[in-house]
């Protein structure tokens, strides 16, 4: 519910920014003989969205580290529980063979 309240704003901009800037304009590629004609929202908007995705890849990329860290302490936590529960049911036992 809130995300439609947030979002939908977001797309009447997107939908009005398209509708008012839809004169063609020519995008050129400089160190190559390449020319391609577009309507200026969609190379803005296309634009946004390729560095959206650069951005989201680089902070993906950059948690890698960090998220191989996790699974590694996790795998430390899980062994870590395990010898606990050895050792618990080694003193249990011995505390029964004791009485």
């Amino acid at each position: 519910m809130i995300r439609a309240l947030f979002l939908a704003p977001l797309a009447a901009v997107l939908v009005i920014f398209a509708l008012s800037n839809r004169d063609p304009i020519q995008v050129r590629f400089w160190p190559f003989d390449f020319a391609w004609e577009a309507p200026l929202s969609l190379v803005v908007l296309g634009l946004a969205a390729l560095a959206f995705l650069l951005g989201a890849f680089t902070a993906w990329a950059a948690a890698l580290p960090a998220r191989r860290r996790a699974r590694q302490l996790e795998k430390a936590g899980r062994l870590l529980e395990t010898e606990i529960d050895s050792l618990k049911a080694e003193a249990t036992a011995r505390r029964e063979g004791m009485a």
